[in-house]
């Protein structure tokens, strides 16, 4: 089966090489980030599992088109743009999304049931000010690092490092994450501070996995599981694991998990 075009977005796509299961997976990277993130294992990994894996690049990262008026791009944008990627596909997908990702697909399925969705060191649908004021007093030198990213300055290899990573990490494989990391829409990071919080009762029309990791400085355990309480589901959180969970040296752990509840929704 040959993969869809996508004409207006970067769209990165794993197909199996024998047969495929006929729910599509879309992916939807974090802030600071794109589509690349997913390539270097879970996509892979996905489509070995016999799973069409297709990774979106929000409007304005990576290689869709908007880099230079990226301020102007809200989370409302960034769901037409899983929108319109989903309504290209063969048929309609899981959706993992990852940290602002995952608030992404939160708003996406106010409008659209999906067959499951999975929130990974997702944004909470109570919004992210009380993440913010967290890493404010805690990990304040991050705060100020991430702020300059977001205005397209530099962050250091070790804010990353300690921003995504719990376990080791090469500094080669450091360097390449941090030539893909990039500034973010301040007008998206104040949508998910302030306004249009996501709908509980129609997010909890779709399945969902919520996953989490124990040393997470952005979205915290305890976020993680606020947003399992919210859905009424359980919350996963990995011992030992921090905010990268698709890059992290065990990444296998979560990926495996999604695999084991996407065979289960499959009955």
């Amino acid at each position: 089966m040959n993969p869809p075009r996508f004409e207006h977005h970067e769209v990165l796509v794993r197909m199996p090489a024998g047969k495929t299961q006929p729910t599509p997976l879309l992916f939807v990277h974090g802030a600071y980030t794109a589509a690349w993130c997913w390539e270097e294992h879970f996509l892979p990994f996905f489509a070995e599992a016999g799973y069409a894996a297709y990774a979106v690049s929000l409007s304005g990262h990576g290689g869709s088109p908007g880099r230079k008026h990226l301020d102007s791009f809200s989370i409302g944008d960034y769901v037409r743009d899983v929108a319109a990627v989903a309504a290209a596909l063969p048929a309609p997908p899981v959706l993992i999304g990852h940290s602002m990702g995952g608030f992404v697909v939160q708003k996406y399925l106010e409008e659209h049931i999906a067959p499951g969705a999975v929130l990974m060191c997702a944004v909470p649908p109570q919004g992210l000010l009380s993440a913010a004021m967290g890493m404010m007093f805690s990990k304040p030198g991050m705060m100020k690092d991430l702020n300059s990213l977001m205005s397209g300055g530099k962050a250091s290899l070790e804010t990353l490092r300690e921003a995504l990573f719990a376990q080791p990490v090469s500094l080669d494989d450091l360097k390449r994450y941090y030539k893909g990391s990039q500034s973010e829409s301040h007008r998206a990071i104040w949508d998910m501070s302030l306004f249009g919080m996501p709908r509980a009762g129609r997010v909890k029309r779709t399945p969902l996995l919520v996953q989490g990791a124990e040393f997470d400085h952005l979205i915290p355990a305890s976020l993680v599981e606020m947003t399992a309480r919210t859905y009424d589901v359980d919350a996963h959180v990995f011992p030992g694991m921090g905010h990268g969970l698709m890059l992290e040296r065990d990444w296998k752990k979560p990926a495996q998990q999604i695999l084991d509840w996407l065979r289960e929704l499959e009955g």
